[in-house]
This record gives structure tokens, C-alpha cells and sequence, in this order.
């Protein structure tokens, strides 16, 4: 109860701060948690990247699905969830940054390739040209037979936004699957398990290089 109350506070003052960039009503419930954290191999020593942990509900999944196993790193936006999650979860590696950065910040913290990354970032209240460079850079930052997982809200899957996302998804991965809903968070939502990236795609700065 303890920890549900210092999560529930981190995610009001994270609300206050800078409410344009939280796209939750709430922390992610334990059972979406637990289906995003479903990706990360039982076995051997991965590498789990987790995108806009927040509060750390999905972290705290992630923690027990490793169980102490591989490397956990979590790359969070914003400074003061980042101490949060320090002072919750002392054995995950929590990189202050922008997800767009990913592939720097991988580089700067010598981690190495990626077996899973676990995404709980705000996609509808991101532009198009922002979720395309994340996607493009979880891509790159997987290891052949690594996988990439996501959410979305129930409610808002018909919406423009949502469909373009999906879209980009499929562009991106060669296979994209949408898992059953989860009724147990608030909203209920679903989740997509991205495997398989298509061809290389280049950075965004290499992409400026050619054009000038």
C-alpha cells in the first residue's frame, strides 16, 4: 500500500508539472504491467530497455520477470520521475533523455544490444515525425530475434492518431501483433508485440546528411 501511495503521488506531481507529456488518467494497472513485461525472455542474461517508465509500474514487472537476471535500463524524460525511480529501483540503470536519443545514450552507457524494449510513452501525444524516429531507433537498437512492446487505450483505437501509429508499426516491423485487451486498468487497453525490423533504416541525422 505504501508504494502504490509514493507511485500514485510521483504521477500526480509528474501530472502537474508537465501535463501536455503524461497520456494517463493513471499509473499502469499491475495486469497491463505484467503483459508488457511478458516479452522479456525467461532465460539467459537480457538486455530490457524500457521507454517512459514513469512511476514505474511496468519496472516493478519487469524487476520480477528478470529476477535479477541480465540488464534493466529505463530511459525517463523527466528528471524528478528519474530520482523516483532511482530511490524505487536500485538495480535498474535509469538514463535521463529523450527516447528520439535512444541509440546515443545506449552508446554512452556502454549497454550493450537489446533483447526487449518495453514502451510506456504517451503515443497519441506525440507528432508523427517524433514516433516515427523512436520506432526507428527501438528498431535499430534490437538484436536479431529481439522484440518491441507497446500499448494503447481501448477507447482511442479508432482515432486518427492511433490508426497512424499502427501503420507506422507495421511499416517498421515485420511482424506486429495486438494482444487481447486488458480490462484490469484504467483505460482498458491493448498491447502490440513488434518483432522482426524490416530493412535498416537510417538515422534521422543521416537522413539530413542526404538531403543537404
Amino acid at each position: 500500500m505504501a508504494l502504490l501511495s509514493r507511485h500514485f503521488i510521483a504521477f500526480l506531481g509528474a501530472v502537474l508539472r508537465s501535463p501536455a507529456t503524461v497520456g494517463a488518467v493513471a499509473p499502469s494497472s499491475p495486469q497491463l504491467a505484467a503483459r508488457l513485461a511478458a516479452v522479456v525472455p525467461r532465460v539467459g542474461e537480457p538486455v530490457v530497455v524500457e521507454l517512459g517508465p514513469g512511476t514505474g509500474s511496468v519496472t516493478t514487472a519487469i524487476e520480477y520477470r528478470l529476477a535479477g537476471r541480465g540488464w534493466q535500463v529505463a530511459v525517463e524524460i523527466d528528471p524528478v520521475l528519474a530520482r523516483h525511480l532511482r530511490a524505487e529501483h536500485a538495480g535498474v540503470k535509469v538514463l535521463i533523455g529523450d527516447a528520439v536519443e535512444l541509440e546515443r545514450l545506449l552508446a554512452e552507457h556502454q549497454v550493450p544490444a537489446v533483447d526487449a524494449v518495453v514502451s510506456g510513452l504517451p503515443w497519441s501525444l506525440i507528432d508523427a515525425d517524433v514516433q516515427r524516429a523512436i520506432v526507428d531507433a527501438t528498431a535499430r537498437s534490437l538484436r536479431p530475434g529481439g522484440c518491441f512492446t507497446t500499448f494503447a487505450y481501448l477507447h482511442a483505437l479508432s482515432m486518427t492518431r492511433a490508426r497512424r501509429f499502427q501503420t507506422l508499426l507495421g511499416e517498421v516491423f515485420g511482424e506486429v501483433l495486438t494482444t487481447r485487451t486488458v480490462w484490469w486498468n484504467l483505460p482498458p487497453a491493448v498491447t502490440y508485440v513488434c518483432r522482426r525490423p524490416r530493412e535498416s533504416r537510417p538515422r534521422a541525422d543521416e537522413c539530413r546528411d542526404a538531403a543537404g
